[in-house]
């Protein structure tokens, strides 16, 4: 069973732009947000001089894409200055601490180290880290606590706006051979337990597979995507087309495209373009196994 979490955040300034101040209700962690014009001020706060692990998000210069580098501190003014001279891309700060200060110096080389192994994971936003040791050493007991922990760092993580920790889509997925023969990648129990609508594209001779989720639809590795495209399609969709091939994530193989990961696209519409290569209404094109479309289904839910 999942409960429900209770989190607590305060505007310094009583602006969503501003500082802001996060906790999870009965639990220790702190998380301070920060827009990089007001880096100093965070001199001026008692938890910015305990231990912590600190975030600094922003696009990176040459793709656009958004990046994040992920630091640990005892004291988090001290690294700001170089962070501010020789780090450009960032314009947040975000830092999480513990209230009790139990953090020790082993306990966030641990959460650094095991948070680059979560992005790296995801693949959602580029890490602009080269640390990828193993996490430290610690006591099972405390290993367990910082695992703990990072359910928290998590969950005020996206709260603060920023999903790179949260995988997307809790879904088994099996092999490209199923998905392109249009058996399911998810049994029955499966979509009962994580209450994800499994959807499927086949269109001239196109097929994708996309279970649809809390943050959009996730086009499966595997998928197959048009060689080419009409001239109607829409210009934000033909970058977004490019960039997936730039990124290496669309391959060229014979005569279609192979998505080469899952692939997040928040609405049914450009997700359903970009297999097909041109304008479509997603929620007609999208359907269950049953042939039924997203767009009915959405009527029977608000019914």
């Amino acid at each position: 069973m999942t409960f429900g979490k209770s989190i607590r955040i305060y505007l310094k300034d009583g602006t969503v732009s501003g500082i802001k101040f996060g906790e999870v209700v009965n639990q220790t962690i702190q998380s301070i947000s920060c827009p990089r014009p007001r880096a100093a001020e965070l001199n001026s706060y008692v938890e910015s001089k305990r231990p912590g692990v600190y975030f600094l998000i922003g696009q990176d210069e040459e793709s656009g894409e958004p990046k994040v580098y992920f630091g640990e501190v005892e004291n988090v003014s001290d690294r700001l200055q170089n962070h501010l001279a020789n780090r450009n891309f960032w314009s947040e700060l975000i830092l999480f601490v513990s209230k009790d200060d139990n953090l020790t110096k082993s306990h966030v080389k641990y959460l650094e180290s095991r948070l680059i192994q979560i992005a790296n994971t995801t693949k959602k936003y580029i890490i602009d880290n080269y640390n990828r040791s193993q996490p430290a050493s610690l006591p099972a007991a405390d290993k367990d606590a910082m695992e703990k922990f990072l359910i928290y760092i998590k969950l005020l993580n996206g709260i603060l706006g920023h999903k790179f920790l949260e995988n997307m889509a809790t879904l088994q997925v099996k092999k490209t051979e199923q998905i392109l023969t249009g058996t399911n990648t998810i049994n029955d129990s499966e979509n009962s337990a994580t209450n994800k609508l499994e959807l499927f594209l086949n269109i001239a001779n196109h097929k994708a597979n996309a279970p649809e989720t809390d943050e959009g639809i996730v086009v499966l590795e595997g998928s197959e995507a048009s060689k080419d495209f009409t001239v109607s399609l829409s210009s934000g969709y033909i970058a977004l087309r490019e960039k997936l091939i730039q990124n290496n994530k669309l391959k060229l193989k014979d005569d279609k495209y192979i998505f080469q990961e899952n692939v997040l696209i928040t609405t049914a519409s450009p997700a359903a373009a970009i297999v097909l290569g041109y304008n479509t209404n997603g929620l007609n094109s999208w359907k269950d196994k049953n042939g039924k479309s997203l767009k009915e289904i959405e009527n029977e839910r608000l019914k």
